[in-house]
C-alpha cells in the first residue's frame, strides 16, 4: 500500500475533498490493515464558520494548523471520534472529513470490532468508520503519507474503475451543522451503498467567497 504523498494534500480541503474518493483509508492493527475506499467527504475550509479552525488555534483543534497530510481525530458526543485529512501548508487549517468508507481489507477484524447485521452499515458513518477502524485520539496527528504510520491514506492503483462502477459523484451540502449549513461541500459516490447519506446536488449560494467558487470551477468538479 503506497501512501499519497504530501504535496497531494497543499491544495485546499474543497480540492482534495473529491480527489480522495476512490483511494483507501487504511489502519494498521500489528501486520494487518483494515479499512477500505473512501466514498464520502466533507471539507471544512480557513473562512468557514463551521470549520473547528475559524476563531482561532487551540489546543483541541492545533492538528489542523499543522503540516499537511496528518491526521486531525476529534472527539463528538459521547465519546465517539472524527478522522480528518490535514490541508494546505501548515498555518492555513483546513481539512477533510472522512464520512464513509466501502469495508473491504480486513473485513473480519473490523466486524469484530463493531458488530453489524449488514456490512453496508459497518463504516456508514465518520464516528462508525472509526470504531470498526479502531482509530483513536492517539492516532491524532498520525502521518497520512509515511507507510510506516498506524493510518495512512494510500493511493488505489484501480481508481478509475473503482469510481466509475460508483459513479455519479454528487456535490451536496454537509450535514448536522448550524453554520454554513448551505455551503456544497460534501461529495458523496452516489452508486456505493456505504454512503451516509443520499443528499441533493447542491450549487453554492449567492455572496460565498469567490475564493472558494473559483477553486472548485477550476478543477471541473
Amino acid at each position: 500500500m503506497q501512501p499519497l504523498d504530501r504535496d497531494f494534500y497543499l491544495p485546499g480541503a474543497e480540492i482534495v475533498a473529491p480527489q480522495l474518493l476512490g483511494h483507501f483509508l487504511l489502519r494498521r492493527i500489528e501486520d494487518q490493515w483494515l479499512g477500505g475506499e473512501i466514498v464520502e467527504t466533507e471539507a471544512y475550509l480557513t473562512d468557514d464558520p463551521a470549520c473547528h479552525a475559524y476563531r482561532r488555534e487551540t489546543p483541541r483543534n492545533r492538528a489542523m494548523w499543522g503540516e499537511p497530510g496528518h491526521a486531525y481525530v476529534f472527539k463528538i458526543y459521547g465519546g465517539y471520534r472524527c478522522v480528518n485529512a490535514v490541508c494546505r501548508p501548515k498555518g492555513f487549517a483546513e481539512a477533510v472529513l472522512i464520512r464513509a468508507i466501502e469495508p473491504t481489507i480486513g473485513l473480519e477484524q473490523m466486524q469484530a470490532l463493531r458488530p453489524v447485521t449488514r456490512d453496508t452499515d459497518l463504516t456508514n458513518g465518520p464516528s462508525k468508520l472509526c470504531i470498526a477502524q479502531n482509530i483513536g485520539f492517539d492516532l491524532n496527528t498520525a502521518d497520512l503519507t509515511d507507510e510506516n504510520s498506524g493510518l495512512i491514506i494510500a493511493a488505489n492503483p484501480n481508481r478509475a474503475q473503482f469510481l466509475d462502477a460508483r459513479a455519479p459523484i454528487i456535490q451536496t451540502t454537509r450535514i448536522g451543522l448550524t453554520f454554513a449549513a448551505d455551503w456544497p461541500l460534501r461529495w458523496i459516490l452516489a452508486g456505493s451503498k456505504s454512503v451516509s447519506r443520499r443528499g441533493v446536488e447542491a450549487t453554492w449560494p449567492d455572496g460565498v467567497a469567490p475564493r472558494l467558487i473559483e477553486a472548485i470551477e477550476g478543477e471541473g468538479a
